[in-house]
């Protein structure tokens, strides 16, 4: 299948990039680093190997070919752009894959293409870029996949499903097609709503923020309370992968600054809406105040002068 890929930073950049070193029809449409990739290609440094690799780039969507699947990896502070971008890169009963962090992000692409099939990627992946076409990977790689079911049931293992997830493995991403995406979609907020923000409000990294008695106590507190939402909203999530979180984080993970802190250290919108307000306001449907997430919404709020609208 021919690929496009749409944000090629940090996530689109290393997926596509190992996709298009395995020989698989990409073509990546980028914004400021247009020239240089065009003229040097991607690199990336990883610790599974670093590699670099020459790519097919496009400064316009409409000078790309129209692919079999599109990859979204922008930020969802860019998603406005999906409506003029996703219909001229994608077949209109295409597959999309949405490799963004937060809740219900797939809906957007869906409503953009109403014919075509959504596909949720949750990547569990330390990855940055350091550079014009340069990503640094400095941890895991998991993809989770799963197909969007907009009434939040399981979609199951879909041929679409098998499909991309096959392409990935070929090209030695570390791919697994889940039943149910709106429960991993669930399971990652766990993790990414306490340590996403509180980066930023403490302007800590995972390390320091664990060590200290209270910035932890806060973060299960937080991972708690999502908990507690994902199963006023039809997601059995326990209670005990909090603590089973925080472990894996202490003990496996490198020092780590969350993909927020990075954006607000660059002085880029951040993903409130996306990761906090989607959330929330689902929450609230099921009759739960999501009292702890709402005021770290709130502080990135204050801090990004964002006031919401």
């Amino acid at each position: 299948m021919k690929y496009a890929v749409i944000g090629s930073g940090a996530i689109g950049g290393y997926y596509g990039g190992l996709l298009a070193r395995n020989g698989t029809d990409v073509h990546f449409l980028l914004h400021s680093d247009y020239q240089y990739v065009k003229e040097q290609g991607l690199q990336i440094d990883s610790i599974n190997g670093n590699f670099k690799v020459s790519v097919n780039a496009y400064a316009k969507p409409e000078d790309m070919p129209l692919c079999d699947v599109a990859i979204v990896a922008l930020k969802t502070t860019n998603n406005h752009l999906l409506e003029a971008l996703l219909p001229q890169v994608v077949k209109q009963d295409g597959i999309v894959v949405v490799m963004q962090n937060g809740f219900g992000v797939e809906q957007v692409a869906a409503d953009i293409l109403p014919k075509a099939t959504i596909i949720g990627g949750l990547c569990f992946i330390g990855s940055t870029k350091i550079g014009p076409g340069y990503i640094k990977h400095s941890d895991f790689g998991m993809v989770n996949l799963g197909h969007y079911m907009p009434d939040g049931s399981a979609g199951g293992i879909t041929p679409e499903l098998k499909l991309i997830t096959e392409d990935f493995l070929v090209c030695g991403i570390d791919a697994k097609p889940v039943e149910n995406l709106s429960f991993l979609r669930w399971q990652k907020l766990v993790w990414n709503v306490p340590f996403n923000g509180l980066s930023v409000v403490l302007n800590s990294n995972t390390a320091e923020l664990l060590k200290q008695h209270d910035s932890r106590e806060l973060i299960k507190s937080i991972m708690l309370e999502v908990i507690a939402a994902a199963n006023a909203c039809g997601q059995s999530l326990s209670a005990s992968i909090a603590e089973s979180m925080l472990v894996n984080t202490e003990t496996n993970m490198q020092d780590y600054a969350p993909s927020m802190k990075v954006d607000y250290e660059h002085n880029r919108p951040l993903e409130i809406d996306a990761i906090y307000q989607s959330m929330i306001d689902r929450a609230a449907l099921s009759g739960v105040d999501m009292k702890l997430a709402r005021m770290l919404a709130q502080q990135l709020r204050y801090l990004t002068h964002d006031d919401g609208h």
